[in-house]
């Protein structure tokens, strides 16, 4: 005997008219339709909700009563909306609030050991929508977030247009030419407490994930290297300037910090340059021919060599 493959909705019948039959009670009817009875309509959605890894939870998610009703996990109970068809009787999350879009997302994500599960981020705070970014319906070759490099920066580009402005000047990271990404350097998840070191600086990898041999520890130590970041003297984006540097001459750079301090203040910053450096020479207008380990050394304290 040959079987037959009927829909859901048609088995949840034949149960009910069984019931009624042998004259009992009618259960109460269920206000999920379940992800096959979605399916029905929604054929191309469905289809390429497949490909993605949301659609394990039409298989596995029995923790959270979602096995079967993966679409109804973000969009609700979808009964009524079946038997009418009528677009008001679902939640479209297309259609709410950047608040009311995450609390649906991150009542499966949150508090996760992914990044997916973190609420301290800029964008959190800024009212970013996790679909801003994320593609919950699989569309062509992406599945849930972009993978291509090219992709990734134009997605963050279309927000962040004044960084990506940095990014035409002469001296830059290569982003515009595809060697590397915006999330090479930043975590779109991650917090933005910098004494959430779990969340924040490991999360982070920033300049010295490429730049390994200027981490250290170093014995002797350059002071903004260790307490404010490579951002003290850097244009981390880009700059006009040569080697990114914020400022056009290395002298310039070097005697914010070591030069003496206005007179109603006590006390110098930094190290001031002795008497025979004659700032007015050249041999002296370019502090790195001289002080070549300017980020740490391991063996002199004037970070000579």
């Amino acid at each position: 005997m040959r079987s037959i493959n009927l829909p859901r909705s048609c088995f949840l019948l034949l149960a009910l008219l069984t019931a009624v039959a042998r004259g009992q009670d009618a259960p109460p009817p269920s206000p999920y339709a379940g992800s096959e009875v979605c399916g029905t309509c929604h054929t191309d959605i469905a289809t390429a909700f497949a490909k993605t890894a949301h659609h394990l939870a039409d298989g596995k998610d029995r923790k959270r009563g979602f096995d079967g009703k993966a679409c109804e996990s973000c969009h609700g109970p979808g009964a009524k909306h079946a038997g009418s068809a009528d677009p008001a009787d679902i939640r479209n999350p297309g259609k709410l609030g950047a608040a009311a879009i995450d609390k649906i997302c991150l009542a499966c994500h949150v508090n996760q050991p992914t990044q997916t599960g973190r609420l301290q981020s800029s964008h959190a705070k800024d009212l970013v929508a996790c679909t801003t970014c994320h593609t919950i319906h699989a569309t062509g070759t992406e599945v849930l977030v972009v993978r291509k490099t090219e992709a990734i920066n134009k997605q963050c580009e279309g927000c962040h247009l004044t960084v990506a402005a940095q990014f035409q000047q002469p001296f830059h990271h290569k982003l515009p030419e595809g060697a590397m990404s915006c999330v090479d350097c930043h975590n779109p998840h991650g917090s933005m407490k910098q004494g959430m070191m779990q969340s924040f600086g490991a999360n982070e990898p920033g300049c010295l994930h490429c730049h390994g041999d200027k981490r250290g520890p170093f014995p002797f130590e350059h002071g903004p290297v260790r307490f404010e970041g490579c951002s003290t003297c850097h244009a981390a984006h880009g700059s006009a300037n040569p080697r990114m540097l914020d400022r056009p001459q290395v002298q310039q750079l070097c005697l914010e910090c070591h030069a003496n301090l206005p007179v109603n203040m006590t006390g110098t910053l930094g190290v001031v340059p002795p008497a025979f450096h004659d700032l007015r020479s050249p041999r002296f207008q370019n502090c790195t021919v001289c002080h070549q380990k300017i980020h740490g050394s391991y063996v002199d304290r004037n970070l000579l060599k």
